[in-house]
């Protein structure tokens, strides 16, 4: 499986707060959540964003609360991935329950710069930055991991199986 798009690029900490104001967490409408995704750290991400865009940053991203909000309004927007130096340990377990692919890779978080091109083989684990032709070695997704994504998290994936 293989994702590309504009790259989107933020810094260190961005915190589930920034990702997804609490101000919204009244609504279970995850693109009511999308239309509000980012936008105290970056007022325009929302209208920006395109549907296989992916989101780079930099280290401990998503950290902060516990809320599944925060991927949720991310994969709403459209994002087809998520690349940082490191994710907060519960949003990357929150973001592969709901099936949003997220990539630790410092050295492709600290190379890709706003608006770059950018694909994401989890096969093999490459990145790729299509605009300057740099490639970045990440852990590729075990194909259990692959199936999980593709059925759009955890509990579809499990809810396939049965």
């Amino acid at each position: 499986m293989k994702v590309s798009g504009k790259a989107h690029v933020y810094g260190d900490n961005v915190d589930t707060d920034v990702i997804i104001p609490a101000r919204y967490l009244n609504t279970p409408d995850a693109q009511e959540l999308a239309q509000h995704c980012l936008e105290d750290l970056d007022a325009t991400f929302a209208s920006r964003v395109a549907r296989g865009d992916l989101l780079v940053a930099g280290r401990n991203f998503g950290c902060g609360s516990s809320r599944e909000h925060a991927p949720r309004a991310i994969k709403a927007c459209g994002v087809s991935c998520v690349i940082a130096a490191t994710f907060a340990r519960i949003f990357y377990r929150n973001a592969l329950n709901i099936g949003l692919p997220i990539v630790e890779c410092p050295d492709a978080a600290a190379a890709i710069r706003a608006g770059d091109a950018v694909a994401v083989d989890f096969d093999t684990g490459v990145i790729t930055d299509e605009t300057t032709g740099r490639t970045f070695r990440s852990e590729p997704f075990p194909p259990f991991m692959q199936e999980l994504i593709a059925a759009g998290g955890l509990a579809a994936y499990w809810r396939a199986r049965k």
